[in-house]
């Protein structure tokens, strides 16, 4: 099993920048993917952004592109926000993939999940 810990969530103001952190423990290394997802309050889970822990490859949700940043080092990573919008209010989680990802902004491909960071934009 794997145990993820994000952190470095809060309230912003719209414009702000935040870093999410997260922390893994247990079988990282049979992680190939950590990535972050994003829960507001009546929609459905929205992928921000995944990384290869083995390419390092990154790859980002579509509204999201431009404005986010994932990078690792070992059994971390991090998720840079900028230009943050009220819109942009929720639970973020982390979660990792053992295997292939297919559709990876369901969050579907990924096995083990955290409890989540709450990321408030006041407007």
């Amino acid at each position: 099993q794997v145990q993820l810990v994000e952190s470095g969530g809060g309230a912003v103001q719209a414009g702000g920048s935040l870093r999410l952190s997260c922390t893994a423990s247990g079988a990282i290394a049979s992680v190939n993917f950590m990535g972050w997802f994003r829960q507001a309050p009546g929609k459905d889970r929205e992928g921000v952004a995944v990384i290869s822990t083995i390419t390092n490859n990154r790859y980002y949700g579509s509204s999201w592109y431009g404005r986010v940043t994932i990078s690792q080092d070992n059994a971390n990573n991090t998720l840079q926000i900028n230009t943050l919008k009220p819109e942009d209010t929720g639970m973020y989680y982390c979660a990792t993939a053992r295997g292939l990802l297919a559709d990876w902004e369901t969050g579907k491909a990924f096995d083990y999940w955290g409890q989540g960071t709450q990321v408030t934009v006041s407007s």
